[in-house]
Parts: C-alpha cells; sequence; structure tokens
C-alpha cells in the first residue's frame, strides 16, 4: 500500500474565504487541497447579483466565484468533492476523514466551512418548505413569477434580494423586524426605492399555513401586538417568502476541536490561528463583525499568509527542504458544478449556444474522452424541440467521439435528450428541456461518465449502487439554480453504474404540469418513483440511501 500524500496545506470550504486562501497559498508555492462537500462559491453563488467588490461595480455572484475559482486552479490547486466529518488537528500532522470515507493528512489546515442560511422557527417554516417557503431567490425565484412575494429580513440579503425578487414578482413586501434596515443606506435603497417593493417595519411572522401550498401568513406588529392575516390573492394558487434572517456557521463536527463562542463561530486571533498550532479559520465561520465577500477574502489571505509561515517554520525544524514548485496548470478536475478548467491553444469555437470561451474550458475533459456516444433528441413539434435540436447539433460538433441522432418522441416529457452508450444503448441519462446555464455542467459530467474515465466514486458506493433495483429518479431544476447540477450529477451517475436506473433532468420552466401535480415551488426537486419530493441540495450518498428506502417501501 502506498503512503498517504501529505499535503502543505488543507483548506476545508471553496467559498471566497477559502479560495482566496487557495490563491495565497498556491501562489506561495504550498502544496494546497481545497475539499468542499458543496458547491464552490459557497454562499455567494445564492446571491443575485454583488454591487461591493472592489473594481467590479455589479457581478452575478456565481461568475464572480467562477472567476475566483480559475485563479486558484491556475497556481495548480486541486478541489475535492468532499465533506469533512472529522477533524483530528491536534498533532503535527493533521488527518481529515470526508464523508466518502477518505482520509486527507496535511500540515496545516484552513476551515473556512462559512455559515448557512438560519431559519426564523415561526411554525409552517419546515412544512412548507419547497412549497413556499425559500432560501435562495436565484434558484426559485422565477418559480414565483406573478406571484405576490414576501422577504423576512432587514440586512444586506434582505434589501438586496427584494429588489432582485421584484423582476419576478407582481410585489414585493419585506417584513422588518426592527425599525428600520441595518444595512447602509445606499443598500437599503434598493428596496426602499423600488416601486414593486414596499416595507413593514416592526413586523415579525407568526406562523404560515396551507394544504399543498403556502396560502396564508399571519404577521404580528411586535410593538403593538395587532395581527393581520395575509391570505393568497384571488386566482393565485400560493405566494412566496423568502427569507433572510442571518446565517449559522457550518462547525457542526468542530466542537472540542477548536474553540468556538457561544453562537458556535471559530475564535482566531488577527491572523486567523485557532487555538490549536497549525489549524487556521477565516470567512464567515469565525468570530468577527462583518460578513462579506471582500472580509471574507482577506480572512483567506491572511490565513494562508500565517499557515505558509507555519509549515516553513516546521520543515526547517525537521530538516525538510522547501522547494519552490512553479504553479502549474492542472489536468481538468471534473465532479463540482463549473469546476471545467481554462486551457490555452485550443481552435475557438463560436456558435449560437457556446462560445468560444467554454469550448476551451470542455476540450481537457472531453480529451480523456475513449468512448462513443449518441445524443438521441426525442422531438414534438415545438419551438422548444427546435431549439433542443440546434443546441445538441452545436454540441456535437464539439468532439468526435459525438453523434446526433433525431426521432419522433412519445415520452411524457418532451423534448428529450438521451444519452446512448457506444453499442446504441440508453445510458438512463436523460434531459427534458435544453441543459444550459448551470445544467451545462450536468451534461458534460454526464458525457464524461459515459464516454470517459467517469467520476471517481468510492468502492462500497458503487456496489451500493449496482445493488439497486430499477428506479426512476426525476430532478426538476431551474437553469440559474447553483445547487441543481450536483444533484442532477449525482443521480446520474448512479444511472450510469446501473443499468436499471433512468436519472432525467427536467426544466421546470417547460413543464408547469409536473410542478402542478407535485406542488413544486423550490428547486432542486428530487422524485424517486412516487415518493414524495425530496427538496434541496442532497449528496450522491444521501439520494443512494433515499432509493433503498424507496425499494424497502415497495
Amino acid at each position: 500500500m502506498s503512503e498517504q500524500h501529505l499535503y502543505d496545506l488543507i483548506i476545508v470550504g471553496a467559498g471566497p474565504a477559502g479560495l482566496s486562501a487557495g490563491l495565497y497559498a498556491g501562489r506561495a508555492t504550498l502544496d494546497t487541497l481545497i475539499v468542499e462537500g458543496d458547491a464552490v462559491g459557497g454562499q455567494v453563488t445564492t446571491t443575485s447579483v454583488v454591487y461591493n467588490y472592489p473594481a467590479v461595480e455589479k457581478v452575478d455572484g456565481t461568475q464572480l466565484m467562477n472567476q475566483m475559482q480559475r485563479q486558484v486552479a491556475d497556481f495548480g490547486v486541486t478541489i475535492k468533492h468532499d465533506e469533512i466529518t472529522k477533524y483530528d488537528v491536534a498533532s503535527e500532522v493533521k488527518t481529515l476523514t470526508g464523508k466518502s470515507g477518505a482520509t486527507y493528512q496535511a500540515r496545516s489546515v484552513i476551515i473556512a466551512t462559512g455559515a448557512n442560511p438560519r431559519k426564523v422557527g415561526f411554525p409552517g417554516e419546515d412544512e412548507f418548505r419547497g412549497r413556499g417557503i425559500a432560501y435562495c431567490s436565484t434558484c426559485d425565484g422565477e418559480l414565483f413569477t406573478g406571484l405576490q412575494i414576501f422577504v423576512v429580513g432587514g440586512g444586506y440579503a434582505a434589501a438586496e434580494e427584494a429588489d432582485y425578487l421584484s423582476r419576478f414578482g407582481k410585489h414585493v413586501t419585506v417584513l422588518v423586524r426592527g425599525d428600520h434596515f441595518t444595512c447602509p443606506p445606499l443598500t437599503a435603497a434598493r428596496a426602499l426605492n423600488n416601486p414593486k417593493v414596499s416595507v413593514e417595519y416592526n413586523t415579525e411572522v407568526k406562523r404560515v399555513d396551507g394544504n399543498d401550498y403556502l396560502t396564508s401568513a399571519t404577521l404580528v406588529n411586535n410593538k403593538t401586538g395587532k395581527e393581520t392575516v395575509y391570505h393568497v390573492d384571488e386566482g393565485d394558487n400560493t405566494f412566496g417568502m423568502f427569507i433572510y434572517v442571518g446565517t449559522e456557521p457550518a462547525t457542526k463536527h468542530l466542537a472540542g476541536i477548536v474553540d468556538l463562542d457561544q453562537a458556535g463561530y471559530v475564535k482566531t486571533d488577527d491572523n486567523g490561528a485557532t487555538n490549536v498550532p497549525g489549524a487556521y479559520a477565516a470567512g464567515d465561520v469565525i468570530v468577527k463583525p462583518l460578513r462579506q465577500i471582500i472580509t471574507a477574502a482577506a480572512d483567506g489571505a491572511s490565513a494562508a499568509t500565517a499557515a505558509e509561515a507555519y509549515v516553513t517554520a516546521q520543515k526547517q525544524e525537521q530538516g525538510i527542504p522547501i522547494h519552490a514548485a512553479v504553479a502549474k496548470k492542472p489536468a481538468a478536475t471534473v465532479g463540482q458544478t463549473s469546476q471545467l478548467d481554462h486551457q490555452e491553444e485550443v481552435t475557438p469555437h463560436q456558435g449560437n449556444w457556446l462560445t468560444a470561451d467554454i469550448d476551451q474550458q470542455l476540450r481537457p475533459i472531453f480529451d480523456r474522452l475513449t468512448k462513443d456516444v449518441t445524443f438521441q433528441v426525442n422531438t414534438n413539434d415545438s419551438d422548444l424541440s427546435q431549439q433542443l435540436v440546434s443546441f445538441v447539433t452545436e454540441f456535437v460538433g464539439l468532439d468526435d467521439h459525438f453523434s446526433l441522432t433525431t426521432v419522433k418522441g412519445d415520452d411524457q416529457y418532451l423534448p428529450m435528450l438521451k444519452l446512448l452508450d457506444s453499442d446504441g444503448n440508453d445510458t438512463g441519462l436523460h434531459y427534458a428541456g435544453i441543459p444550459t446555464g448551470h445544467e451545462l455542467n450536468s451534461l458534460v459530467l454526464g458525457v464524461y461518465n459515459v464516454a470517459g474515465p467517469g467520476q471517481t466514486i468510492a468502492p462500497a458506493m458503487a456496489d451500493r449502487i449496482k445493488q439497486l433495483g430499477p428506479v426512476d429518479i426525476r430532478i426538476g431544476v431551474s437553469l440559474t439554480c447553483h445547487f441543481c447540477p450536483d444533484v442532477v450529477a449525482a443521480c446520474q451517475r448512479m444511472a450510469s453504474l446501473n443499468p436499471g436506473i433512468t436519472a432525467t433532468m427536467i426544466d421546470l420552466q417547460h413543464f408547469p404540469e409536473l410542478r402542478k401535480d407535485k406542488k413544486i415551488m423550490s428547486v432542486p426537486a428530487t422524485m424517486i418513483g412516487d415518493d414524495p419530493v425530496i427538496f434541496g441540495s442532497q449528496s450522491l450518498d444521501e439520494l443512494v440511501t433515499a432509493v433503498e428506502k424507496h425499494e424497502q417501501q415497495d
């Protein structure tokens, strides 16, 4: 058995703090690994537009994080998809254990796990999540087009997302617990000066109710005690309530490992050092007065610089040579949303759907393909069908392993793209709608899994998947949702390993009857057979477990 690789630095989390730390560590030529359990970019990717990042007037949150990720990759830093569930950092060699069962070792660690949206806790909040209650405007905003929307909160996110959500809802009402917004006046003005947004101060949600969907909300004025009840407008089946009341630190695996404050945030000094030598923390997970992208990036830079000094001193003490490695261009990495690497000297491609930049990012992945794959488009007479054929025709032109065939479809969801293997067999990887936007990642990963080496998967997990019985999995998505591709890719990885599994991405914008039938008002929405819808991001292990439970129930 080969000796386990010892990194100079492992960064847990790939939000702005983790990516900034990776950038500084890579430039310092530290042998660095970033481990991320969710989508690269963290909470920033749930932000519609970022207005306050220096030198950038305004930018989509996901776009900003993708730019950071490309910088990190250019300095040879690898990002691996796994959730760290155990930290052993007391000794000089730190050992981290992932949910996958893999272990990782390093001389130093930076904890940049960030923070997750906080729930308010009123009755009905959990019950109606995905059926009216939401936490991500970029994921779910379009599902509330033409409906009344409430935003709960009074800070940066509430003001900015209320402004963003006004492009979808017929009206947005912000419910502020205090008597004013807590963010700066210019940020608050985005909501206050928007004619489609109104603000109710000193107002809290007492409870929400409904049947299949959210249909009423009881509000209370916390000064007068007066209660009012909002009932869904006549002709509407529901309304939206987006929650932006702050975050809670992602430190559930860190209790007793490093010092935390009463709220669960990691205590650090000005350089990001925790109470444990060689263990640092950065970003929204630490104790600090301001949690913004710019402060998270600064935290990451400080922590990485301190970690570099710590590792250098440790090597000098142990007589280990310190080599200045040249920043390298890494091999293409697959398995994480938006993790398509930049490559130079590629023949430019420019079309209606795929830009030259996308072609360059895909080339390292397609270069690893070894098998042919047929893109079968099941068509109908719709304009969407013509658009799908146009998109697939352009995509197929990117590599010689690809070919296109069209057939008149009789599937429930049309038009639909199906991937066929080199023998013409249906792989079970299906796409209803056009897999563009974030879902382009799902398509690329699907092709990689059926025509290339495939995403790395633990042997025990592969065995579990192969033992599953036949099942039809549908994943309702929005093309603007950054969580959706990971769920689609995980389900389709199952289908690529088990011929009895079908995993279909469904763009809900084009299939409103499915949304209505399954009462879906949030994505990703995973449907395993006829089981209740599973809302939100799900790991491969969670999805496999859900299919196993489905089989037990049958």
